[in-house]
Formats: structure tokens, C-alpha cells, sequence
């Protein structure tokens, strides 16, 4: 629970702040907004729910847009549930804890859970998790009143906070090279699907940007095992 006061969790809060502000500047009312910040968790998520309320989208797309931004999770919930499990570790209580993986929580456990002992990496992912998530749903709706004061670009500022500490966290804590081909691959790409199509830049950017990353870092591989 100590790891509410790292700078992973301060920046997390600060971007919140960002997103009370945008909800605010929506008019999304702020009941709907702290039951959207415990349930869905998950930032990027967020974000495009509520932009798919302020476009009119379809209920159905909306949750279909939602849950496609989500399965990013996935690989994070594959990497760190086998770092927490025991024989004793009941599968409900890993269900549950996996509402509480995000990049924020994933990055804080995979750099400190090898140090805890594996009978306590349940209880310290929890004790983390649940902390972290607590917080900034009590944020949102302490801070959804006073950010409407706040200039369109220090809300702005806040909230853009989030991607450069997730960009630079995903860097700093990847085991393996071909993560930092993905990150590479996608910044360059991201940049040319924003202009050529804006409507599917980060998807476009992810599927071909990885995919580029895995082959490249394959076929690197392979010719290394040749040469040796």
C-alpha cells in the first residue's frame, strides 16, 4: 500500500486530474464518472468511452471500441498471474485481482514482486492494486469540481502525462529487445497513420508496428543461431 506514494502513482493521480477535467468540460455527470473510473480502470479505455458518448456512437460499438483497447491487458495478466500464483492461490481471487492490472500496476509488480517472497505476492499485487484504484476513484470525484477552473492546457498538460510516463515505464522495465522494436516501430508508424489515416492510426500503428518488431527481432534471432 506504501507504493501509492511512488512516482508511478503521483503521475497516475495527475493524469486523473487531467480526465476529472475532461469529463467535466463533457458534461458527463460526475456520479457516472467515478463509477466509470472503479469499473473500467483502465485510463485509454476511459477515454474512448467517453468519446464515443460525445460522438453519439452506438452503444454496442462503444462497448465492441472498449473492449478491443482492453485486450491489451491480456499479455499483462498472462505475465504477471504466474508470478503471483501458488498451489494454494484460489483461481476466483486471481480473477479478481486481474481488474486491477493495468500498465501502472503491471510495471510497479514486475519491477518489485521478484523481491517478495511467493507466498506474499498475492497480498502485495493487492495491497498495491487496490490502493492505487481506491485513490483515484476518490480523486475523480474530489477533483471534478474544482478542475473546471483549470485552463483547457494545464488539463491538457495533466492528462498527456499518462502516455509519456506509460511510453517511458514500458522502455525502462522491458526484458526483452523486441519491446523496444515494438516502441520504436509504433512511434514512427503512429506518426505516418495519423496523417494518411487518422481514423485507425493506433490500430494500424499497433498490428503493423508489432508485427514489423516481431519479424524483425525473429529474423535477427534466427541469424544469430546461423552464425553461431
Amino acid at each position: 500500500m506504501r507504493g501509492i506514494f511512488s512516482l508511478p502513482s503521483f503521475i497516475l493521480m495527475l493524469s486523473f486530474v487531467g480526465f476529472a477535467a475532461f469529463t467535466a468540460e463533457a458534461g458527463i455527470p460526475v456520479g457516472q464518472v467515478i463509477f466509470m473510473t472503479g469499473m473500467v480502470w483502465a485510463l485509454p479505455a476511459k477515454v474512448i468511452l467517453v468519446g464515443s458518448m460525445l460522438s453519439g456512437t452506438h452503444l454496442a460499438a462503444a462497448f465492441l471500441a472498449v473492449t478491443l483497447s482492453s485486450v491489451r491487458m491480456m499479455p499483462m495478466v498472462a505475465s504477471l498471474v504466474p508470478e503471483m500464483r501458488t498451489r494454494r492461490t484460489p483461481t476466483w481471487l486471481l480473477l479478481l485481482l486481474s481488474h486491477f492490472i493495468a500498465i501502472t500496476a503491471w510495471v510497479f509488480a514486475m519491477e518489485r514482486i521478484h523481491a517478495v517472497p511467493r507466498a506474499g505476492r498475492v497480498a502485495f499485487f493487492a495491497g498495491f492494486g487496490i490502493t492505487l484504484t481506491t485513490v483515484n476513484t476518490a480523486l475523480v470525484g474530489l477533483a471534478y469540481g474544482a478542475v473546471t477552473t483549470f485552463p483547457p492546457l494545464v488539463s491538457g498538460c495533466l492528462f498527456f502525462l499518462t502516455p509519456v510516463y506509460f511510453l517511458t515505464s514500458i522502455w525502462v522495465s522491458a526484458r526483452h529487445r523486441v519491446v523496444h522494436f515494438a516502441l520504436g516501430a509504433g512511434l514512427v508508424l503512429g506518426g505516418v497513420f495519423a496523417a494518411v489515416a487518422p481514423e485507425y492510426d493506433i490500430l494500424l500503428a499497433g498490428l503493423l508496428g508489432g508485427t514489423l518488431a516481431w519479424w524483425g527481432e525473429r529474423t535477427a534471432r534466427a541469424k544469430g543461431e546461423r552464425q553461431g
